[in-house]
Parts: structure tokens; C-alpha cells; sequence
């Protein structure tokens, strides 16, 4: 079973995210300040990946207008996020799925945060072709996720690092290696300058980087 459908791993998720990715409100923060950058008032915007709320939450709090499409695969996720939203989730419309059963309609913006890096280089240019194909021209992406050293040492040496950032104590606690060796295994990670790559094959242009902190890396790009 995914953790992202486990009830127990679900009830626990937002856990996660708040003590292990660095500046986790921040980087929601800059993601809301980027698209409205040219998303209007009014705006349509896209968040893939919305299980738990986080990122729908900020969106919605910081931008009263925004029309926002939130999309998940995971059915508990996607409570997950309506508990989290709790009254905003009236203003949010919520679709359990993958970017292929996202609306084909044109979005103002979209993003993408702590998402791509579980996709196999492939399906990652899919979504990123998707993602595009539902923006207007000119309309911004925000992703963001795991990028780094993809060498077999630079792999060891980031998720090393990781999980000490991740430690409470600030140390690799027993068991992390049991724990790096099954990222390496579950998470394909692409150096940052193939990211950028993807980015610019899927139809992206004016790609850059807003975000890096140890392991994670953001970039916002734009709609060719």
C-alpha cells in the first residue's frame, strides 16, 4: 500500500512536510508570489498534487479571488486536504486523479510543488506537456521537489544530508541508512540541469531558479 493511501501515514502527513522540507511555509509564500506575478485577481490556478492542503491553503488565504483546481490521486490525500482547508474548501474544487484528468481548459497558473521527483524521467515529461497544454500562453509554472547530485556519491552524499535535516537531533538516527537506501530505490532524482531540460523540452521558457534548500530545488517557468 502507498503511504499516501495508509490512513495511518495520511493522518500523520503533514508532519512530514513541515519538518523535513526547509522553509516549507516560505516556499509556498514565494510559489503565490510568483504566479501572481501574472495571474490576475480573478484567476484560474492549477495545483497538482494538492493532497494535504498546504500549498491550496496559503493559495487561498493570500488570494481571495483565485479560482483554484486542486488534483490528487489519493482519495485520503484529497480529505486529508479538505480537513486542512476546513471552510476555504468551499472555494476549491478537488478532483481525485493524475494530470490527465485535470480540466482541459486554460489556467492562468499552475503548480507543482514536492510532486515530480516520484515520476520516472518519462512520466514526468508527460505531466510537465500536460501541465503546459492547460495554461494560456505566457502563464507561469512553479514546481519544486528533490534535485541534486545524481551520481551514485552525490545520491549518498544529499540523502545523507537529508535525513540528518529531517533528524530532530540534527544526526543520522538508527535506521537511516535502512531509510536512504529506500529513497535511492523509490525516488528516480534528476540532477538540477536536467530538470531544467524537461522543463524547456515540455514547452517551458524563462525557466528560473527561485528555490534551493539541501535536497529540494524550485524553479518557475513559463508557457512557450
Amino acid at each position: 500500500m502507498s503511504s499516501f493511501n495508509d490512513p495511518a501515514a495520511v493522518a500523520r502527513y503533514l508532519e512530514g512536510p513541515v519538518a523535513k522540507v526547509p522553509g516549507l511555509a516560505a516556499l509556498h509564500r514565494m510559489s503565490e508570489l510568483l504566479l501572481a506575478e501574472l495571474v490576475p485577481d480573478d484567476g484560474r490556478v492549477l495545483v497538482l498534487g494538492a493532497g494535504g492542503g498546504l500549498e491550496l491553503k496559503a493559495f487561498a488565504v493570500a488570494r481571495p479571488g483565485w479560482r483554484l483546481v486542486g488534483v490528487d490521486p489519493s482519495a485520503a490525500m484529497l480529505g486529508l486536504a479538505e480537513d486542512t482547508l476546513g471552510a476555504l474548501a468551499a472555494r476549491i474544487e478537488l478532483i481525485e486523479g493524475h494530470i490527465d484528468d485535470a480540466p482541459e481548459i486554460p489556467f492562468d497558473g499552475a503548480t507543482c510543488l514536492l510532486t515530480l521527483h516520484f515520476l520516472s524521467p518519462e512520466a514526468r515529461l508527460h505531466t510537465l506537456r500536460e501541465l503546459r497544454r492547460r495554461l494560456r500562453p505566457g502563464a507561469p509554472l512553479v514546481v519544486a521537489h528533490h534535485s541534486f547530485d545524481a551520481s551514485e556519491a552525490g545520491k549518498t552524499r544529499w540523502l545523507r544530508r537529508y535525513a540528518a535535516f529531517a533528524s530532530p537531533s540534527g544526526r543520522l538516527e538508527p535506521g537511516a541508512d535502512a531509510t536512504i537506501a529506500a529513497m535511492r530505490e523509490r525516488l528516480p532524482v534528476l540532477s538540477p540541469e536536467a530538470e531544467v531540460r524537461l522543463l524547456e523540452q515540455a514547452g517551458f521558457e524563462g525557466i528560473e531558479l527561485f528555490y534551493a534548500g539541501f535536497t529540494f530545488r524550485g524553479w518557475v517557468g513559463y508557457r512557450a
